[in-house]
């Protein structure tokens, strides 16, 4: 230390502190184990070592990956830089896990992104390239979920224990928060209680134990260790608190704009379910049940023509899941299926069925119960539209398409023809529901249905029954 300022030799002098310079120990050397399959929770307070531990895990450890060091490129879009070479699902599942479940921020660039969703962002894609490389290396990760809410954070501990037992993955973690371990269920808990004290509870072994001067190692490098016992956890913590109440239509305003299909076309609506967290707590999740289309090919094929022009049966026998939306918050922790679940029996129909472009990339549907009868295939006359648009230098698929569609008549003809079918085919009404609607609603909706290529599920009471 320099010479001291008039300040610090007066701060020195009232409060007795010792000027000469001195190393601090941060923490008595402990050993703490490693293993693949498993997560290391570091916790206490600010200033208690945690910090300083996982710097000397990732000088210990060779292959080491902290999530703070990871690289994001800017200009690129978030679902082209997690998982690059493994399949589109693989990438959506890794996303989701880190709590980044809407399609919308998928195509999004890192700079675009909040601050939480920045953290989320680089957790996906550090997972993503730890897979790739040494999965007995540890992965770091420094104020675990700081940033976020805190039922967030649960939502990611819950879904990150699920994908290191998946992955067989070595997951070390700091935080101060405590909250989180009952979804985290972490295999080793060392808690830094200041002063240079660890205290060490190595859940998988079955026992505790203080850091003692003579541990001679701040951390065992990853043994090639299957983990053992603590298996990840069945519901999230805070399912027991969830409420789910019978709604109305227009409790699902608030859930439009988390939904891919950001469009208000729900059909002849039935009945509606809300999931609240606690009496009157938020709304966290909502399911929206209506009347069914007259016919579908692939119901017909699962229900050998039971239904087949016969509107009576239609309207009395059969609902259609028009809308699941789920708290991006707390999407991947299962509430999904739960939702579905517990309402479906309450409709009083003996079969319900569904259509779902997210059929491809989340099993919910098949959790809840429902048959996987097959999936659609983007239908002739919609490729050829698309085609049509692309002999007059009309690209769907560009920023300039909203005003192609609002300047020329031949394109909004073309993008119009093809909404007015799809609601003629489900809803109803179609040529004066087209009439009336703006440039940029039917262009958007003309990009869901030229890409769509949904699951179709069917469930039957008596199955479930």
């Amino acid at each position: 230390m320099g010479r001291a300022s008039v300040r610090t030799a007066d701060i020195a002098m009232r409060f007795g502190i010792e000027m000469a310079a001195r190393k601090v120990t941060v923490v008595q050397p402990t050993r703490i184990p490693l293993r693949r399959g498993q997560i290391v929770l570091l916790t206490g307070p600010s200033g208690s070592g945690k910090t300083s531990a996982l710097a000397e895990i990732e000088r210990s450890c060779a292959g080491g990956l902290l999530v703070q060091r990871v690289s994001f490129p800017a200009e690129a879009a978030i679902i082209n830089r997690i998982a690059p070479s493994e399949a589109l699902p693989d990438a959506i599942a890794t996303l989701t896990c880190c709590g980044l479940g809407e399609a919308g921020l998928w195509v999004r660039t890192f700079d675009g992104l909040s601050e939480g969703e920045k953290f989320r962002a680089r957790l996906a894609r550090a997972i993503a390239l730890h897979c790739r490389g040494d999965a007995a290396a540890p992965l770091l990760c420094d104020e675990f979920c700081a940033v976020l809410h805190r039922r967030a954070a649960k939502a990611i501990s819950f879904n990150l224990r699920k994908l290191v037992a998946r992955r067989n993955l070595c997951v070390v973690l700091a935080s101060a928060q405590e909250d989180i371990i009952a979804d985290l269920r972490p295999h080793v808990v060392a808690r830094f209680l200041g002063r240079g004290r660890c205290e060490i509870e190595d859940r998988a072994a079955g026992f505790s134990r203080r850091g003692r001067p003579h541990d001679v190692d701040v951390a065992s490098c990853a043994e090639d260790e299957h983990p053992r016992g603590l298996k990840p956890a069945a519901r999230i913590s805070f399912i027991r608190r969830l409420r789910i109440e019978a709604g109305a239509k227009g409790d699902y305003d608030a859930f439009s704009r988390m939904h891919y299909r950001a469009t208000d076309e729900l059909g002849f609506v039935d009945k509606v379910f809300v999931l609240r967290e606690g009496r009157d707590g938020e709304t966290l999740g909502i399911v929206v049940y209506s009347h069914a289309p007259l016919e579908l090919a692939l119901r017909n094929k699962a229900t050998d023509g039971w239904f087949s022009r016969r509107p009576d049966r239609v309207n009395r026998c059969l609902r259609i899941v028009r809308r699941l939306v789920i708290h991006p918050d707390v999407r991947g922790c299962g509430l999904g299926h739960h939702l579905l679940r517990k309402t479906m029996p309450l409709l009083g129909t003996q079969y319900v069925e569904c259509l779902a472009g997210m059929g491809e990339f989340n099993p919910v549907f098949e959790k809840a119960g429902m048959e996987r009868v097959g999936q659609y295939e983007a239908s002739a006359s919609r490729q050829a539209a698309v085609a049509e648009l692309r002999r007059i230098d009309v690209d769907p698929g560009s920023r300039e398409f909203v005003l192609h569609v609002c300047r020329r008549r031949r394109v909004r003809q073309i993008v119009a023809r093809v909404v007015r079918d799809w609601y003629a085919g489900t809803t109803g009404g179609g040529e004066a529901r087209v009439a009336r609607q703006s440039p940029e609603f039917l262009a958007q909706t003309f990009r869901g249905l030229i890409g769509a290529r949904p699951v179709y599920y069917l469930w039957r009471r008596n199955a479930a029954a």
